[in-house]
């Protein structure tokens, strides 16, 4: 079996995004229930539609969970290009390691403290070891 070292960043940003994700409904499920919102007759709407009923600290994971199923995506998508490619380098693990260490961060500022200045650096960051990622992957497969 052939080893890819990018696998690892990859592998631990989707089971980040499991924390994220059962963070997310440990915390929201006990707000809508001390909201009064009646999970066995709660029909349509979106999370969204919850920003107005519960607390923002609650929703903040929310929104960091649907964080990572947005711009991560491109992530899996140009790893797993380099991994089938060929195309991993040293530079390109360490960029997927770059990228993966400042989302975690990201989403750790977003769920507890929120301050909107901190979470656009880390995710500017973040973007520029992507796109980075994304020069490489041109450079090998063009």
């Amino acid at each position: 079996m052939m080893s890819h070292a990018l696998a690892q960043p990859v592998a631990l940003l989707a089971a980040w995004t499991f924390v994220i994700f059962f963070w997310m409904y440990l915390t929201r499920i006990p707000a809508m229930m001390r909201a009064g919102i009646d999970l066995k007759t709660l029909r349509g709407g979106t999370g969204a539609s919850l920003d107005q009923k519960l607390p923002p600290e609650v929703q903040w994971k929310a929104h960091n969970y649907n964080h990572l199923l947005e711009q991560p995506t491109l992530f899996y998508a140009v790893a797993l290009l380099l991994m089938v490619t060929g195309g991993e380098s040293a530079l390109a693990v360490q960029l997927g390691w770059g990228y993966v260490a400042l989302r975690i961060v990201h989403s750790l500022v977003q769920t507890t403290v929120n301050i909107t200045r901190f979470r656009f650096l880390l995710f500017f960051a973040a973007s520029l070891c992507l796109l980075g990622l994304v020069v490489i992957a041109l450079t090998h497969v063009f």
